[in-house]
């Protein structure tokens, strides 16, 4: 009954079960887990192009002012946008003279290198996994050529995001695909080790207790993503200068809103605010909901403490990111904000979803490689 289920929701079939706990060590087991480091650093970077306002300092893809390395001088510069007027960015507008540091082209630079090198065990890791296919199943295949469906897919929404002057949809849409593609590296590897090693002290639900929580996981999951993108949208909304729609300080920016706590939002720095505000406290109460409910079906079945302690570490991280947040609206003063906190909130967004997104992979793996209860 639980395959069928898993049939309809998945399409993927489990015909490999006889592997698990087989305890076969393959080295390349931990490429997918590589993988996922990697995106993470790859984001990171992305991350911090953002805070040093180094979005546009390359205004082509794939090359940089019309060369394959980062080391412009601001003479090159000035140059290339007296060839290409029609490239110039909003920057220019105000200062046609403006130029870029050198340490602003060389991160925007190391992201487009990171991206391309990154191609190569991804391409190498279908491979591999497709000359194993008998062992590891047509699914894991699928799952490994679905990291190279979406990396192509990054490279063309990094493309968009340039081309659109980062405008707060491409950026939202850049940070979506990257949170995937780490996701999908994330089930392949529980996938492997389950099938190779057996992943019992993980992934020790039974096929039905899975399905009972995927539709909360789910939920949550999707919920989570959401913030994520608001998060983006407010950070990358009219070149970031929403983050100060409700003003700064301790009370008056943060917790409240132009000193209330529910202003009028006639101002749209105001509305994208709040929206984003008032998502955190809806999706943050589902995810303590969340957690309380995992943490009961631990007490009744003995069962699934990892998957709730992933349920739990993704309300926890959320709760001081919330903080963060916080911190980084009372903190602003005349000089502007403390980008580095911008980069953290970020980075624990991205921690709290993919805590929740394992959570929701476990399940998934327990029911393409059942976990078999040994009777006493």
């Amino acid at each position: 009954m639980a395959q069928t289920h898993w049939h309809i929701l998945m399409n993927i079939h489990p015909k490999h079960s006889s592997m698990r706990g087989s305890g076969t060590a393959d080295p390349m087991s931990r490429l997918p887990l590589a993988l996922m480091v990697t995106g993470l650093l790859i984001l990171i970077v992305g991350g911090s192009i953002r805070i040093n306002d180094a979005g546009e300092s390359c205004p082509e893809w794939p090359t940089c002012f019309g060369k394959i390395h980062p080391f412009v001088s601001a003479e090159e510069q000035l140059e290339w946008w007296s060839d290409n007027p029609e490239e110039a960015d909003s920057r220019h507008d105000y200062n046609p003279d403006h130029t870029y540091t050198a340490f602003q082209i060389f991160i925007e630079w190391l992201h487009r290198l990171l991206a391309g090198i990154v191609a190569i065990p991804v391409l190498f890791n279908w491979w591999y996994v497709r000359k194993r296919k008998n062992e590891l199943g047509e699914d894991m295949v699928g799952l490994a050529f679905a990291g190279g469906i979406l990396l192509i897919l990054q490279a063309i929404a990094g493309y968009i995001t340039v081309k659109f002057d980062n405008a707060d949809w491409s950026v939202a849409l850049h940070l979506t695909l990257a949170v995937c593609w780490i996701s999908v590296f994330i089930w392949q590897w529980l996938l492997w080790q389950a099938r190779t090693r057996g992943l019992n002290r993980v992934n020790d639900i039974t096929p039905e207790h899975a399905l009972s929580v995927i539709p909360r996981l789910r939920l949550l999951t999707g919920a989570v993503l959401l913030l994520l993108i608001l998060g983006a949208w407010v950070a990358s909304t009219a070149g970031g200068e929403y983050n100060k729609g409700c003003s700064t300080g301790f009370t008056n920016g943060w917790p409240l809103c132009q000193g209330q706590w529910l202003p009028s939002m006639e101002q749209m720095g105001e509305l994208v605010q709040m929206v984003h505000r008032l998502g955190a406290l809806v999706i943050g109460g589902a995810l303590m909901w969340g957690s309380v409910r995992m943490r009961e079906l631990v007490r009744e079945t003995g069962r699934g403490e990892v998957l709730t302690r992933f349920v739990e570490a993704s309300t926890g991280i959320w709760l001081l990111n919330v903080l963060i947040g916080g911190v980084y609206i009372i903190t602003a003063g005349a000089e502007g904000f403390i980008e580095l906190l911008s980069l953290l909130h970020l980075i624990f967004g991205v921690a709290s979803f993919l805590a929740i997104m394992t959570a929701l992979l476990i399940c998934r793996v327990a029911i393409m490689e059942p976990f078999h209860v040994e009777e006493e």
